[in-house]
């Protein structure tokens, strides 16, 4: 899942190190039409974005639920929890802890989400 609020991004140093599971994230809207069921809540944080907007770099988290999402181009990896990604008209892929993904911008993708997944990523747009 792609994080859509990327207009909060602090300026950041050229190289910085932080530890994924314990930036504090701040709450980002997941819009209710996505929710297919359970109550997922999403969190987030932009650690770095292109002066043009086009690639954002952070932390996102959802708990539990069934969603859906229409991909950007996005490499992530897990740093905890669990979640079935199906991707329409393509693979089924678990992701869990060390886990790296990559999705296609475009990808329609029903999340299954069977433990607090927080992950890092990396979007183009």
């Amino acid at each position: 899942m792609s994080t859509s609020d990327h207009s909060a991004a602090a300026p950041a140093p050229a190289s910085f190190s932080v530890s994924v599971a314990d930036v504090e994230l701040e709450a980002d809207d997941l819009d209710p039409e996505q929710i297919v069921s359970g109550d997922p809540v999403v969190t987030g944080k932009v650690l770095w974005e292109s002066a043009d907007g086009k690639q954002v770099r952070g932390i996102w988290q959802i708990t539990p639920g069934v969603v859906t999402d229409v991909e950007a181009n996005e490499l992530f990896v897990v740093v905890s929890g669990r979640a079935t990604v199906v991707v329409e008209g393509g693979e089924t892929l678990e992701v869990g802890p060390g886990s790296a993904c990559v999705l296609r911008e475009g990808d329609r993708t029903t999340w299954t989400v069977h433990e607090t997944l927080r992950k890092a990523y990396h979007i183009s747009y």
